[in-house]
């Protein structure tokens, strides 16, 4: 675990200082968040050729010949692998598994997709059971061996079994379609019952023979035949879904009308450990585990509990719980409505005191020096109710402040509009290049990074018991959160031709150390996980 100091700073003044002092042909390195060392295009003094080798000799006196490692940007503790995929993508993956299934098992390669969709693309366990026993397995999945079945032919003396057309209606011969099971009908009769397999009831991965106490599987190949182009577009369309659905390491990503998937190796049972924060190529960021927004630093099982909490009726109950009281006589619900704590039940006219619940006979008019909050008769409504109060009020404290900054960054969207605005004056009042003022956009994307990671800040506290470790979350949340209002209100600020250079070096020292600060905050919480630091109080 990091120290205390490495993790926790009293203001972000100090830890800036390396930064003040950087030239104008610096920044550009520092906004882009990454170190220049050496030209990889080979633009400069590298030849393209010698990009990643070089020659030493060795001690015979020979020339040898030697790779450089080119360096790549270390992953930090709380990022995943990911990768995001076409629908194009898709197809090739699923191409690739199919034939190395058709290659070792020495089948067609529209058996072996039947097998593996059989299967939920899962190989490791497909080879198992294929191995012990093939035949088995086949029919299984929908398989039979008959070559000597042709799926499509035109006959004479055939009838159809369903519409009871034969070859003399068509003039002499009618076209036919039948699986390896020998089950043949004519190919309108087929073509309507698969169309409306695929467009009705949106099935692809197992349409089955039209015999229906045939459990064949209707292949590709034989779809092919069957189906209209624009009906074949969808069915392989509904495929590349059923891959995706069935497979652990793809969801799709869930921003409306985006068509992009992600592949992603995080398992379900490593997400109590693991906030699994992806996007696509358009720049969708989400969570894998659970397909909700992306959510770091607090893991799915805490975030579902958090959602539910705010969706459902429970803090409804809440505050009926702290702001009303039961008669204690007749049970009825009621509400004070007025200063005075004499309170009348309206439906058994029983009078009793709103402060200790006990009789108003035994009050008087002294009612303002009640002396009955240690009657046992009362103690636990009094308790009931401040207990109720706590919970209400500690729930509300964490919930405005999420959905604060949850608000906030949907203003800091509209942001974004005068933030273009302020690109656009900045170069006619300076010497700035369009290039050279695209530090208030990035200075605008981390804030509203930084305003999500905190916004979620608040859903991990509210859960989180209380010892040294949830100290050491809140400190750095403090100081993320001064840093991010402090970046904001520099974004908001006018435009003063005069401070122009003061004001860049400003706002990029702010985006920078308002990157570090949720860098050390997600690799804090991360490293938390792994080390098993963090321990949930999930009776709230």
């Amino acid at each position: 675990m990091a120290d205390a100091d490495d993790l926790v700073y009293d203001g972000y003044e100090d830890s800036m200082d390396e930064y003040s002092d950087l030239g104008d042909g610096e920044y550009d390195d520092i906004e882009d968040g990454t170190s220049v060392v050496g030209d990889m295009n080979g633009d400069d003094d590298i030849d393209d050729d010698d990009d990643d080798d070089f020659d030493i000799m060795s001690d015979d006196g020979m020339f040898v010949d030697q790779t450089i490692p080119v360096t790549q940007e270390r992953k930090k503790s709380y990022e995943v692998d990911f990768k995001s995929l076409t629908i194009e993508g898709l197809e090739a993956a699923q191409h690739k598994e199919v034939e190395h299934i058709s290659l070792m098992f020495v089948i067609p390669t529209s058996d072996a997709a039947v097998l593996l969709r059989h299967f939920q693309w899962n190989k490791e366990r497909l080879i198992e059971r294929y191995m012990d026993s093939p035949e088995e397995v086949k029919w299984e999945a929908g398989i039979a061996d008959n070559p000597n079945c042709p799926k499509h032919i035109e006959l004479e003396n055939f009838t159809c079994d369903v519409c009871f057309m034969s070859g003399e209606d068509y003039g002499g011969k009618i076209e036919t379609v039948s699986l390896p099971c020998g089950h043949r009908y004519c190919i309108d009769c087929y073509k309507h019952y698969a169309e409306q397999k695929v467009r009705e009831e949106g099935e692809s991965r197992r349409i089955q023979c039209m015999n229906e106490k045939c459990k064949l599987i209707v292949d590709e190949l034989t779809m092919s035949i069957i189906l209209t182009p624009a009906t074949m577009e969808r069915y392989r369309l509904l495929l590349d879904r059923t891959y995706v659905d069935d497979n652990n390491t793809l969801r799709w990503c869930p921003a409306p009308d985006c068509e992009l998937a992600v592949e992603c190796h995080v398992t379900p049972k490593q997400l109590h450990a693991i906030v699994p924060s992806v996007h696509c190529d358009k720049q969708h960021w989400f969570c894998f585990g659970c397909a909700e927004a992306a959510h770091q630093p607090v893991i799915c099982a805490i975030v579902k509990r958090w959602l539910k909490k705010c969706q459902d009726d429970s803090e409804t109950a809440n505050w009926i719980s702290a702001n009303t009281k039961e008669c204690p006589k007749c049970a009825s619900t009621i509400e004070k409505s007025g200063g005075c704590n004499h309170m009348t039940c309206r439906k058994c006219k029983y009078e009793f005191c709103w402060i200790c619940s006990g009789p108003w006979s035994e009050h008087g008019n002294s009612w303002y020096h009640c002396n009955r909050f240690d009657e046992k008769a009362s103690s636990g409504a009094r308790d009931t109710q401040a207990k109720s109060r706590v919970s209400l009020e500690r729930y509300l404290h964490y919930f405005n402040r999420f959905a604060n900054h949850e608000q906030s960054a949907r203003l800091d969207q509209d942001l974004y509009g005068r933030i273009e605005k302020k690109m656009d004056e900045v170069q006619v009042t300076s010497d700035l290049s369009w290039i050279e003022v695209q530090f208030l956009k990035k200075a605008a994307d981390t804030l509203t990074e930084c305003r999500m990671t905190l916004k979620w800040t608040y859903c991990m506290a509210y859960y989180l018991e209380r010892n040294n470790m949830t100290e050491l979350f809140e400190d750095n949340q403090c100081d993320l959160e001064r840093a991010v209002e402090e970046l904001s209100g520099q974004l908001e600020r006018p435009i003063d031709c005069d401070t122009i250079p003061a004001m860049r070096q400003k706002v990029t020292d702010l985006t920078v150390y308002v990157q570090k600060r949720r860098d050390i905050l997600l690799s804090d919480t991360a490293n938390g996980y792994q080390e098993d630091r963090w321990r949930w109080n999930v009776d709230t």
